[in-house]
């Protein structure tokens, strides 16, 4: 089994889109799993609007799923 650390760490240097219930690149993270996203963009899953957040920061102890996905 992947560590949760060392899988962000893999998207962080690959640079794959990533679902998180917002869609971009992982820009940075700490040892909390905090990510910091450049130009998020959050698609509702019903009615698939879109809206631009630009940079975030998701708290690591909210996030349930991290996984990639193709553009």
């Amino acid at each position: 089994m992947v560590q949760p650390i060392n899988l962000i760490f893999r998207y962080l240097q690959n640079r794959p889109w990533i679902q998180v219930w917002v869609y971009d690149f992982i820009t940075g993270f700490d040892e909390c799993k905090n990510l910091v996203l450049d130009d998020a963009e959050e698609i509702h899953s019903k009615t698939k609007s879109r809206k631009q957040l630009g940079r975030i920061m998701l708290k690591g102890c909210t996030i349930t799923l991290l996984q990639s996905v193709s553009n």
